[in-house]
């Protein structure tokens, strides 16, 4: 058992609504129970989930402290608790209350940081590069000629689905706002960008392959997106859509889904693909390696103080930023 005592800064909200609601207070430090980790939160992952829950979207029970992802060194742990020590460096995703000075996290929910990769590296990859990899490998298996198209593209998630594809042989059509993103987006590989705010960028991906042209789109993007998406797929195409970044999308008619050639549609969440201890650990040792090897760039597109919480929301809402937001205690 570790020894810290004391209040802890943590961001916490009592009602729902814009970026102003993440309020930092002061709590006491919590403790471990049986079975849990106390970890000293060096780096936590901006997500647009956590703009999901602080706006309701997602509703959780209020008050709560927002952040799914971090990394940071453990600081004490509770009874029957066997894979850690204090001093040991750790990550996580899909744990809350991340948004904190300290953290109770599941030790199942837990995995070492590799020496060779730093903690902020470590907390900028979990979430969004575990949701990367579920999509390239188990949502849609990605494969040598595989034809993409990947929205956000120089997002977060978007930057690792492309290093991801492309290490598979696929072939990237990604979409985004501006040329700097453009730009950005091929520097990581991307085969063909287009900017969805000047024309039709769906006619522009059927002048790249023709109509019904498409394996797969992943699509975290939403309202915007969506239908045109699912009239690009060929027959037996799938559409992932894994976000909603601008709004949810409406009901759909699945006779649609026939008639455009028996498309497969699925709205996949990370916490499924990463629920069971030997997948979690398959899939964050691949992306670790992945790193290692350089064949994956994390990149961290700006670092915000704890107490600037409101601050990282409006940023990522900005859709300005090109990677991961990150904040640190």
């Amino acid at each position: 058992m570790g020894s810290t005592m004391g209040g802890v800064r943590t961001i916490s909200l009592s009602h729902n609504g814009g970026p102003e609601v993440l309020t930092l207070v002061e709590v006491d430090t919590p403790e471990p129970g049986p079975g849990q980790v106390r970890v000293r939160v060096e780096a936590a992952g901006v997500n647009f989930i956590d703009v999901y829950h602080r706006e309701g979207a997602y509703p959780l029970p209020l008050p709560f402290t927002p952040g799914q992802e971090g990394a940071g060194v453990v600081d004490a742990i509770g009874e029957g608790v066997t894979s850690f020590q204090p001093g040991d460096r750790v990550c996580w995703a899909m744990s809350g209350g991340s948004y904190a000075e300290y953290v109770l996290v599941d030790e199942a929910q837990l995995a070492p940081i590799p020496d060779h990769i730093d903690t902020p590296t470590a907390a900028a990859a979990m979430l969004q590069g575990l949701t990367a990899h579920y999509l390239v490998t188990s949502v849609y298996p990605v494969e040598k000629g595989s034809v993409a198209i990947v929205h956000a593209v120089a997002g977060g998630v978007g930057l690792l689905l492309t290093q991801m594809i492309k290490a598979r042989g696929g072939v990237v059509i990604g979409t985004t706002s501006s040329d700097e993103k453009a730009e950005r987006a091929k520097c990581f590989g991307a085969d063909h960008v287009i900017r969805y705010d000047k024309g039709n960028w769906a006619k522009q991906v059927e002048e790249i392959v023709g109509p019904h042209g498409v394996d797969v789109v992943y699509d975290g993007v939403g309202n915007d997106t969506f239908n045109e998406g699912l009239g690009l797929l060929r027959p037996r195409g799938t559409m992932a859509l894994f976000g909603a970044s601008s709004g949810q999308v409406p009901p759909v008619d699945l006779q649609r889904l026939s008639v455009l050639g028996s498309l497969n549609v699925t709205r996949p969440s990370l916490g499924h693909f990463i629920s069971d201890p030997e997948e979690f650990t398959w899939r964050v040792g691949e992306l670790f390696q992945s790193i290692s090897d350089e064949s994956l760039t994390i990149s961290i597109a700006k670092t915000f103080d704890l107490a600037d919480a409101a601050e990282a929301h409006r940023a990522i809402q900005s859709r300005q930023y090109s990677g991961k937001i990150l904040l640190t205690t």
